[in-house]
C-alpha cells in the first residue's frame, strides 16, 4: 500500500514527536531564560553529555541485538571506585592504597577498562553459550559487580585524587573540554565498528535474526561475547570519566544510569526489537535526554517532577518504537 503525503507527514511527526517537542521546549527556554544559549551552558551540557554518550553508545550494540544491560551503572560506579584507589595523591589523609604511588593515567585507565571488560564477557558467555536471557544475566552481574565494589571499597567515599586526573574535566583542546573530545573519539571509533567492519555487520545479523545469522555462517555466541564485553569496556570509561568529574567516586555513583541510557537509544531510533540503530540514535537521544534536564531547570520545575518527566518520555518512546515494529510486521 503506498503511502499519501499526508500520511508520511503523519507518521513523521508521530515517530519523531518527542524530538519534535523538545526542540520546541529548548527554543521557548532559549527566549525565556537569558542564560540558557549561552557558551558557558552549552558547554556545561556537552560535558554532562560526554559521559553518558558513552554509556548509550555501549548499551546500543545490545539493544541491536535485540537485548540490554542492566549491569551498566552499577559497572560504572565500580570502575570509578577501581580509578579513585589507583589516582590518589600520596599525601591524602585517607589514601586507600597508603604505600603505593598513584599510577599512570592511562595504565590506570586501561586497568579500570580491561575489569570491567572481563565482566561484561562473563555476562555475554552466560547468554551466548547457556541462552540466559539478557534482562536475566545483566541483572545477575549487577548484583555481582555492587557486592564486589562494596566488599572492595568497604562503603568508603574516596576522593584526593591527582591533578593529572581530575584535570581530565578541568582542561580543554581548541576551547573543548577534553571529556568531550573523548566522547567525540569513542563516537567516531563506535561509528567506524558499526559501518565498516565484520563484527558490526554481524551485530546488526543477529538483531534482525539470529537463527538466520547463525545458518548464513555468522558466529553469533563470539560476537554476542564481544558485544557485552566491548559495552562493559565503555562503561569502564565512563566511568573514569565521570570520577574525574566529580572529584570523587563512591559506590553509587551512575546509579540508574543504565535505564536512561537505554531510553535515550530508544528515542534517537534503537530499536528494542532488535536489528535497527545507529551511533547518530545514541546521540540524538542523550542530547534529548541532557537538554530536557537542562530546560526543565532553567524554567524552574521542581527537581523531583524531572524524573515524572523523563519516566512521560521513556513510556512515549517505547510505544513509539513498538508501533514502528508493528506498522512494519
Amino acid at each position: 500500500m503506498v503511502k499519501t503525503k499526508q500520511q508520511k507527514i503523519k507518521d513523521f511527526l508521530i515517530n519523531n514527536g518527542v524530538i519534535i517537542i523538545m526542540f520546541v521546549l529548548v527554543i521557548y527556554t532559549g527566549f525565556t531564560s537569558d542564560n540558557f544559549l549561552t557558551f558557558n551552558n552549552l558547554n556545561n551540557i556537552l560535558m554532562n553529555m560526554s559521559s553518558r554518550l558513552v554509556i548509550a553508545l555501549g548499551i546500543a550494540g545490545c539493544v541491536i541485538t535485540a537485548g540490554c544491560d542492566l549491569s551498566a551503572g552499577r559497572t560504572i560506579g565500580f570502575a570509578a571506585c577501581i580509578a579513585g584507589t589507583l589516582l590518589q595523591r600520596m599525601d591524602y589523609s585517607k589514601k586507600f592504597f597508603p604505600n603505593m604511588p598513584p599510577m599512570n593515567l592511562f595504565l590506570a585507565l586501561l586497568v579500570v577498562m580491561g575489569v570491567c571488560a572481563l565482566c561484561g564477557s562473563i555476562t555475554g558467555f552466560f547468554i551466548a553459550y547457556l541462552s540466559v536471557p539478557p534482562f536475566i544475566a545483566t541483572l545477575a552481574m549487577m548484583e555481582i559487580v555492587y557486592g564486589v565494589c562494596l566488599i572492595f571499597t568497604n562503603a568508603t567515599p574516596l576522593g584526593g585524587y591527582v591533578s593529572s586526573y581530575t584535570g581530565m574535566a578541568t582542561g580543554s583542546f581548541l576551547g573543548i573540554n577534553y571529556l568531550i573530545w573523548i566522547a567525540i573519539a569513542v563516537a567516531a571509533i563506535t561509528w567506524f565498528i558499526f559501518n565498516m567492519t565484520r563484527h558490526g555487520k554481524y551485530m546488526y545479523a543477529i538483531g534482525g535474526n539470529p537463527q538466520a545469522a547463525e545458518v548464513a555462517g555468522v558466529p553469533v555466541k563470539w560476537t554476542l561475547i564481544l558485544i557485552y564485553m566491548k559495552a562493559s569496556a565503555m562503561y569502564g570509561l565512563a566511568g573514569f570519566m565521570l570520577g574525574a568529574k566529580a572529584g570523587g567516586a563512591s559506590v553509587n555513583l551512575g546509579y540508574g544510569y543504565e535505564m536512561e541510557a537505554i531510553a535515550a537509544c530508544t528515542i534517537g531510533g534503537v530499536s528494542v526489537t532488535g536489528g535497527r540503530g545507529r551511533v547518530s540514535s545514541a546521540i540524538i537521544g542523550v542530547a534529548v535526554f541532557e537538554l530536557l534536564k537542562a530546560a526543565l531547570q532553567y524554567l524552574g520545575v521542581n527537581a523531583n517532577a524531572q524524573y515524572i518527566a523523563i519516566g512521560v518520555i521513556i513510556f512515549i518512546a517505547i510505544s513509539l518504537d513498538i508501533r514502528k515494529y508493528v506498522a512494519k510486521k
